[in-house]
């Protein structure tokens, strides 16, 4: 038997020992503080333990319980676990058609949803998180963290929207420096789709990286207009209002790199559909080798112990109420 965490023993016995210590030798101690009428009156007969064997108790109980807080085990063995899972590259447009509200409360926000769901259907696989507009960077490397992902998903707002044009080419240039030494090239894209001019140059870097693409489409065929930081609506040169539409040509370019498309929707359906086409499309490939020891968990039994002693110590202890009863008594006879 060890301890897995054996500081929490030594960094807690050292302040108990002084206290057992101090509490033993230091008996007079109340009495020097309250005088013997006080003393009198505060005293209560009772059947309960004596202090000695009381104080004894309560103190094995928190010896017992900082025995439990260093974690006792018996190790048992190793095993081996293999990790399995794809590793894909996840890109997030926040460009300034993204404020656009045809879908609740704007497009951006609906595309955290569902890039937040889709992370829920992926939890053995490690994904990068990017985001993009005119300029791509980085908001995450490989992690299988899910939860921070999510953190992080939720960190970007409508500051980190890009009024200039999108660069989809430029976006992908960037998945395929991610996932060069990846053995599944996927990317999922979550957009809008952008401008017909926004993507050219996609298909050929897709098929120069050798990268699938699946792209979940975020807004609608109507449409809404695009508004500025002050969200107010934009207007074209002549004067009519700037509308942004779901543009499926993305959609097109992903069927034509091996992958697939989708447009996201409110229920949760899509993504747990999209989460198995992208594990259909490719085989886990082993993300390395754990080795984990098997132990049998020992701070139960401690722990039991000091709860039960604890039990015995406090129950043991006088009632005011009876004592001052007895007093009372003893005074009429």
């Amino acid at each position: 038997m060890h301890f897995v965490h054996p500081q929490f023993f030594w960094v807690m016995i050292v302040p108990f020992v002084i206290f057992v210590f101090l509490v033993l030798t230091n008996k007079d101690s109340v009495s020097r503080i309250f005088s013997e009428k006080v003393l009198e009156r505060l005293r209560a007969d009772s059947d309960a333990l004596p202090n000695s064997l009381r104080n004894m108790v309560l103190f094995a109980a928190v010896f017992l319980m900082i025995v439990a807080l260093a974690r006792p085990v018996i190790e048992t063995g190793e095993k081996t676990v293999r990790l399995k899972g794809i590793s894909a590259v996840v890109a997030l447009d926040i460009s300034g058609s993204m404020r656009s509200k045809d879908l609740y409360p704007n497009r951006l926000e609906f595309a955290k949803k569902k890039l937040s769901e889709l992370l829920d259907d992926m939890p053995g696989d490690a994904v990068a998180l990017t985001a993009f507009a005119h300029n791509s960077f980085v908001l995450a490397p490989f992690t299988s963290d899910k939860a921070t992902l999510k953190q992080i998903i939720q960190g970007v707002d409508e500051s980190y929207i890009n009024m200039a044009s999108t660069d989809f080419a430029a976006m992908a240039d960037l998945a395929g420096r991610l996932l060069r030494d990846k053995k599944e090239k996927i990317l999922v894209v979550f957009s809008d789709g952008g401008e017909p001019q926004d993507l050219k140059g996609l298909a050929q870097t897709l098929k120069k990286e050798g990268i699938i693409l699946y792209a979940v489409l975020i807004g609608t065929q109507k449409g809404a207009p695009v508004l500025d930081e002050q969200g107010r609506p934009l207007k074209k040169r002549n004067g009519e209002l700037a509308i942004t539409q779901l543009n499926e040509e993305l959609g097109k370019i992903a069927r034509e790199s091996g992958g697939d498309y989708i447009i996201a929707g409110y229920g949760k359906s899509d993504m747990e559909w999209l989460a198995r086409r992208i594990h259909g499309k490719v085989s886990g490939k082993s993300q390395g080798v754990v080795r984990i020891k098997e132990r049998v968990e020992l701070f139960v039994y401690p722990l039991a112990g000091a709860v039960l002693l604890l039990l015995m110590g406090l129950s043991s202890m006088p009632r005011a109420g009876e004592g001052f009863g007895r007093r009372r008594r003893k005074e009429r006879a």
